[in-house]
């Protein structure tokens, strides 16, 4: 009999008072000051002014949690959210237990993507930036961001994986005594590996593809690898179950093949750089 790890750590880090510090938390501030940094270095490494950086990362943030939050509440809990417009702004959410907990509980990776599409349009027209080429920077850096937010729903034993015997499952006793796949690892573990690809790609392949192609790259493999990883996962919502019995996907995935299609197209598209018009 295989002796599994039980991952029962607690997801607040600290309390002081009423305020707790919780991993998840300190994943996405992670997340952020590490694509942050990075893209700082691109910036100066193709040297670019950083002035206007702070503005982009208050973009980005902003179009992340909004397209995360819309995604979740209009994609998963359609008719709770319709019907409880509220509970979409509010701060607060409603535990198992009947009490109340302060902060947004369901965010959607595929509604983020979005956002940050939607936000760097903004940018890129406010700050007269080329987007195609704005698109490939943060194309690099999304990966990376995504694989911090992944290892703070590992901290919170949310998204978990389907029961396995496997020598590498893990038991999550906040939610039952199966071992079950360490999904959330999975997907951590695939994107610092997307990040490495679409990092290294971009640093030799700049200047002989177009603009955007690093982008395509990066929404293929970012939804290519959340896609095959559905297949472990259990499913997040009830209305799910049908989907994977009708359909052998589940809604992760269905959104999940728009992006992939996209990524191809740009990267057939983008894949070469055209030549100056004289």
């Amino acid at each position: 009999m295989n002796e599994h790890i039980v991952w029962d750590i607690d997801p607040v880090l600290f309390s002081v008072g009423g305020f707790a510090v919780r991993y998840y938390s300190l994943c996405w501030l992670a997340a952020f000051a590490s694509c942050y940094m990075v893209m700082k270095s691109i910036f100066r490494r193709e040297g670019l002014s950083v002035d206007n950086l702070d503005s982009l990362l208050v973009y980005v943030f902003l179009g992340t949690f909004i397209g995360a939050r819309l995604g979740h509440c209009l994609f998963y809990e359609t008719e709770f959210y319709l019907s409880h417009p509220l509970r979409i702004v509010l701060p607060f959410h409603e535990r198992a237990d009947g009490s109340w907990g302060f902060g947004f509980m369901g965010l959607a990776s595929h509604g983020a993507a979005v956002g940050i599409v939607v936000s760097l349009l903004l940018y890129a027209r406010r700050y007269r930036f080329p987007i195609g080429d704005l698109l490939d920077k943060l194309g690099v850096v999304a990966p990376l961001g995504g694989a911090f937010i992944r290892l703070g729903n590992f901290f919170n034993s949310e998204i978990v994986g389907a029961p396995s015997d496997g020598p590498w499952a893990m038991i999550f006793s906040s939610v039952d005594p199966l071992p079950r796949h360490p999904a959330q690892l999975y997907e951590a573990l695939g994107y610092f590996a997307a990040f490495a690809v679409v990092y290294a790609a971009y640093r030799m392949r700049r200047g002989r593809v177009a603009d955007g192609y690093f982008f395509g790259l990066s929404i293929f493999l970012i939804f290519g690898l959340r896609f095959v990883v559905e297949f472990v996962k259990e499913v997040q919502e009830p209305f799910e179950v049908s989907l994977r019995e009708s359909l052998g996907l589940d809604m992760g995935q269905l959104l999940s093949i728009p992006f992939i299609i996209a990524g191809v197209v740009i990267m057939v598209l983008r894949r070469k750089k055209r030549a100056a018009v004289r």
